[in-house]
């Protein structure tokens, strides 16, 4: 009987691996690959927009408070329903209070003003336009992450991972990525079966689910050898949802050593255009998960910690002015957070802009002074030592470094 790639998702009951491998020309000297053992890069993208305004606020920026007068948050002060002061001009939200020892231990940095430069306020091609890496073209087909991986040295079949439920943009393409919801899930119901199942995929037809069957066996074998499959439970308490479920599974795989480099996920909810909130309500609601979850995937990675960078990405920010319904539209200049051990933090980088009417983006958005592909740059090439970073970002001249990573 013919095997399909439906019934090969049906009978093992786990993601299919993207398809296609890396050429072998570009597969870099094994000396190279070995300096930069364990390194790490997550990717959130927090999907629908965020509000980078009042999830850090410019409290000393008046116009702030004229433009908000509703939404605004209280500036720092004693009480729980204010600002968490970050350095006398920048203040957190306070849902975003697990972050602040972060900040203040130098693991985490913020990136205000920060995003795409193209100006689509449409969800779907701002979002497509950052996962390809190339704002404004929609001829690419392959994501930037994917880009990163053909392009560099050929890794074992967990080399990068999306905790999502299907392949996102960011990593669709030629180079092999996994999908999965749970490492301790990611198995045949059956073990028995493997053998027959791998040896009846070895002779399927169509070369694209045989090069995708064989990827996924070696997944699942790479995790029963480490012993990730029955690595003992977390004992942290990631905030429940999805994004905390995610958070723990890429905690997992990094600390099993499974040979991970890129890993990926998402949180949604961030299209606050009726009753956005202040202090409490929807918007703080979302910053309480995003905000619990990345601390305390801080904590669950321990020592792994120094080996990981954690960059945000959000499709656009909001609109500088609340709108009649007490909430704010699809913007333009967001803000950008990187967490890890070799982050320089304790710092907001990027140039303010201001708030003035006249410094607003068409007269109504916080204007871009720092492009994504200049921090995701950096990242990739002091983090994970790549420095090709014209061939990840095609048609793309990063500026100086803004030192955001040691």
């Amino acid at each position: 009987m013919e095997l399909t790639r439906r019934m090969f998702l049906k009978t093992s009951g786990i993601g299919l691996l993207a398809l296609g491998l890396p050429p072998s020309f570009l597969v870099r000297a094994a000396a190279a690959e070995a300096e930069r053992k364990n390194k790490v890069l997550v990717v959130v993208f927090q999907r629908g927009g965020m509000d980078g305004l009042n999830a850090v606020i410019p409290f000393k920026d008046r116009a702030y408070y004229a433009l908000r007068p509703t939404i605004a948050l209280a500036e720092p002060g004693s009480g729980s329903d204010r600002a968490i002061d970050l350095d006398g001009f920048y203040a957190l939200h306070p849902a975003l209070a697990p972050l602040k020892p972060l900040f203040a231990a130098g693991r985490l940095a913020v990136v205000h003003a920060a995003g795409s430069p193209d100006n689509s306020r449409s969800h779907f091609d701002a979002q497509d336009y950052m996962e390809t890496g190339t704002p404004g073209v929609k001829s690419i087909r392959d994501g930037w992450l994917n880009r990163l991986l053909q392009y560099g040295a050929a890794g074992g079949p967990l080399r990068a991972a999306a905790v999502t439920f299907r392949m996102p943009r960011i990593l669709a393409g030629d180079a092999p990525a996994l999908t999965l919801t749970s490492v301790e899930e990611f198995r045949l119901r059956d073990p028995l079966l493997a053998p027959a199942l791998e040896q009846r995929y070895a002779n399927v037809s169509d070369p694209l689910l045989r090069k995708s069957a064989a990827g996924l066996f070696d997944a699942m074998r790479t995790l029963q050898a480490t012993g990730a499959l029955s690595a003992p439970p977390s004992k942290e308490a990631y905030p429940s949802g999805r994004f905390g479920a995610s958070l723990k599974q890429i905690a997992a795989l990094v600390k099993s050593q499974v040979g991970l480099e890129i890993a990926f996920t998402e949180v949604d909810g961030w299209d606050t255009h009726v009753g956005e909130g202040g202090a409490s309500g929807q918007m703080a609601n979302r910053l309480k998960e995003f905000g619990e979850g990345l601390a305390t995937f801080a904590r669950d990675l321990g020592e792994h910690i120094e080996d990981v960078v954690v960059v945000t990405l959000s499709e656009f920010g909001r609109t500088a002015r609340e709108n009649g319904n007490r909430g704010t539209d699809h913007g333009h200049g967001n803000v950008m957070f990187v967490m890890g051990g070799k982050v320089k933090g304790g710092k907001v980088y990027g140039r303010w802009p201001g708030l003035d009417p006249d410094a607003l983006y068409e007269g109504r958005d916080l204007a871009l002074t720092t492009d994504f592909r200049a921090v995701c740059g950096e990242v990739l090439a002091r983090h994970l030592g790549r420095t090709e970073l014209d061939k990840i970002f095609p048609a793309y001249r990063a500026p100086a470094p803004l030192g955001i990573v040691t």
